[in-house]
């Protein structure tokens, strides 16, 4: 496989986890005109502390857009670049996981929580329906349906899979078990997030410490939306969002890596007359095609429930299983919505890169790629 961005924060996360991977093999890697041409191990300022495994120090940096072998590709460019480059790579026929935002809330193209909507991945077919520019937004008609692409035709059984929001997915692996057994009808999410998510250089130092910084530019609309199609049904070819009224509010804290979600939710069924113990059960009995499978960067347990009255905590439980489990605690009842709870998530990993290539091994596992 293929690793676009390969440099970067995320790149370097994507590099860790395939160094050993059973599946996969990394053989190309890409990134920025300044980068092209060099060794990999020359080109890119690692920051790890998990050395540059040597397989992939000696690959010589490609051109994003330069024609590649490998029949996966892993995307962590910019979405400024990662809109057209993505898009030109599944049309020559590669199967594109993306942790761009570019083509997430495009009809054709899946927003894969492997856990939660693995059926998401029937989308992905020779056609790929785009949106328009990434930084359009996407409007949700009273027919549920995502509005506003255009289709372009691919070949050779090109496609692109994206992988969500971190703030989104660690969101949807705390709801989804709820939204199972009870129905999840309305949703409020404050957001405490590392400085690991703002990429590189990121956050200024003078900026964030001793501060919280009540401001992350696009990323409450992405949580609002992204978690609608993923609950959402795939019906007919396409997703209909779930009917869920999401509203969040995110922040910037001085933590280094890992994301904690304060949530505030109400449920169809049961309401305030739900036990904890109820909601606690569906938490830990949940599963999915992953675990069933047996997939090789799944979870044995997608959601870890932690009793303790100030759990869960980042520094504490960002790094549970891999850091591929998303923790939750501290459920009490809400005076508003009905029930609330705390949420912990590593966001470079389950969040960003692990999430990516947990969507790629149940792709294989799915009989997309040979």
């Amino acid at each position: 496989m293929a690793l676009l961005g390969a440099t970067g924060v995320v790149g370097q996360r994507f590099v860790e986890l395939l160094a050993d991977h059973p599946w996969f093999a990394l053989k190309e890697v890409a990134a920025s005109p300044r980068s092209r041409g060099r060794a990999y191990g020359d080109a890119v300022e690692w920051l790890l502390p998990r050395p540059i495994p040597p397989q992939v120090a000696s690959l010589q940096v490609r051109g994003a857009g330069e024609e590649l072998a490998s029949p996966l590709i892993f995307s962590a460019l910019e979405a400024t670049v990662a809109d057209q480059v993505e898009v030109e790579y599944a049309r020559r026929g590669h199967l594109v996981v993306s942790n761009a935002r570019s083509h997430r809330l495009s009809p054709g193209v899946p927003l894969l929580v492997p856990e939660v909507n693995p059926d998401h991945l029937d989308l992905v077919n020779p056609t790929l329906r785009r949106g328009g520019d990434a930084g359009d937004p996407v409007s949700a008609p009273a027919s549920g349906r995502v509005t506003g692409a255009a289709e372009a035709p691919l070949h050779n059984g090109g496609g692109i899979i994206t992988n969500p929001n971190c703030s989104t997915i660690i969101l949807t692996l705390a709801l989804a078990p709820l939204h199972r057994a009870f129905g999840v009808e309305k949703v409020s999410v404050v957001t405490l997030q590392s400085i690991s998510g703002a990429g590189r250089p990121g956050v200024s130092a003078l900026d964030v410490q001793d501060n919280v910084i009540p401001h992350i530019a696009g990323e409450e609309e992405k949580i609002q939306v992204e978690t609608r199609k993923i609950l959402g049904l795939l019906t007919g070819g396409e997703v209909r969002p779930a009917p869920i009224s999401v509203s969040a509010q995110c922040t910037r804290v001085p933590v280094l890596d890992g994301h904690t979600l304060c949530v505030s939710v109400a449920l169809n069924e049961g309401g305030e007359d739900l036990h904890a113990d109820h909601i606690r059960r569906s938490w830990t009995s949940f599963r999915g095609e992953p675990q069933r499978l047996g997939l090789p960067s799944a979870p044995a347990s997608p959601v870890v429930h932690h009793p303790g009255p100030d759990y869960p905590q980042p520094r504490l439980h960002r790094d549970r299983d891999r850091g591929m489990a998303c923790s939750v605690g501290r459920l009490r009842p809400c005076p508003i919505l009905g029930w609330r709870f705390v949420a912990v998530g590593h966001n470079t990993l389950r969040g960003a890169a692990g999430g990516a290539v947990l969507c790629a091994e149940l792709a294989v596992a799915r009989g997309l790629l040979s």
